[in-house]
């Protein structure tokens, strides 16, 4: 029903043709896209633009109300470029998906009769998803800084949501983003409490870079926490085996379970690969979180380690917000390691 102006931005949704099955869509636009907070995070959108490469809706609304309206859904995908299609049985489209798993499609916009056979064509002939990689196009070429003085946490940016800056502030530090391929050195620099692998498109396979990254982290001990495909690349790090998801986990209603509490938690998602669960067995990692639809694995804890991970958003944006705790536990983590310090 809402939150589309965060998805159509989040970088997960970078490379993707995004559906919604909510039947009407747009009916309370888009808010000023070049409003920032005092940090100069943008306040309403995850990333600068739309991530996402076309949007598919049953009825778009052409007619928008709300206090904080700037332009309509369809007058803010003109301006980006960006395809969109309505009058499209989006339901029947997802019981499709449900049955049939994530699939290559395209989209054609045109005044004219579309010819469906140059569609089928360009598809055969494009890049399949799991080739692509999307880290140069969503990745900040180098280092930036959100917030002033103080002591900060380093964000690797595999497709970092704004959301996760916020809550890097929230905490009181400085938000440090570096780029996907950032060494060891080159994240130590900067002097962290700790380290956050954050949320991004594609196979985690596909970032040996991170991996790499992230196991020296591991090594030294160093506080961190993975988002999402951070949460994958942490895995790897640790010995565990990620894989594609036949269906992939989005919305803003997923139910996972704390294994040691038995707390279930209300969470928002976005993702289309996993990690193994019988890999968990022989690696550095135990599991923390599982996914109550489908038993998938939800949250890893390291070991011995302060490295914890989490599949699901819990940076939400626009919701829900029951898993910000995540965030505090990585900030108890840095805490502890003052601690030992003093």
């Amino acid at each position: 029903m809402v939150g589309y102006v965060e998805a159509l931005t989040d970088p997960s949704y970078g490379g993707q043709l995004l559906t919604l099955t909510y039947p009407l869509v747009g009916n309370y636009g888009v808010p000023d896209t070049s409003e920032a907070d005092d940090d100069g995070i943008p306040v309403h959108l995850e990333s600068s633009r739309i991530q996402a490469r076309g949007l598919v809706v049953h009825e778009l609304s052409h007619t928008a109300s709300h206090w904080n309206l700037a332009m309509t859904l369809d007058e803010w995908m003109n301006e980006e470029g960006i395809p969109g299609i309505s009058g499209v049985d989006t339901r029947a489209l997802a019981k499709r998906l449900r049955e049939g798993g994530v699939m290559m499609a395209a989209l054609a916009v045109s005044d004219g009769e579309v010819d469906a056979d140059a569609v089928r064509r360009g598809l055969a002939s494009a890049p399949r998803y799991g080739s692509e990689r999307f880290m140069r196009g969503v990745s900040t070429p180098e280092p930036r800084q959100f917030g002033t003085g103080g002591e900060c946490i380093v964000v690797v940016d595999t497709g970092t949501k704004n959301a996760i800056l916020r809550n890097v502030r929230r905490l009181g530090y400085r938000a440090v983003l570096v780029p996907w391929d950032s060494t060891y050195e080159e994240i130590m620099s900067h002097s962290p409490k700790a380290v956050v692998l954050s949320s991004g498109p594609g196979d985690p396979e596909g970032c040996p870079e991170t991996a790499e990254a992230a196991a020296r982290l591991i090594s030294e001990d160093v506080p961190t926490l993975g988002i999402c495909l951070g949460a994958q690349i942490l895995g790897l790090a640790g010995g565990a085996s990620t894989y594609k998801l036949k269906y992939g986990h989005r919305g803003q209603n997923k139910p996972c379970v704390d294994l040691g509490t038995g707390q279930v938690y209300v969470t928002s998602q976005n993702h289309g690969y996993g990690i193994v669960p019988e890999s968990l067995e022989g690696s550095e990692f135990r599991p923390w979180f599982r996914n109550a639809d489908d038993g998938t694995v939800e949250g890893i804890r390291h070991r011995t380690a302060r490295c914890i991970a989490v599949q699901f958003h819990p940076e939400a944006a626009p919701g829900p917000y029951d898993c910000r705790f995540v965030f505090d536990e990585l900030a108890r983590l840095a805490g502890e390691v003052q601690a030992a310090k003093k």
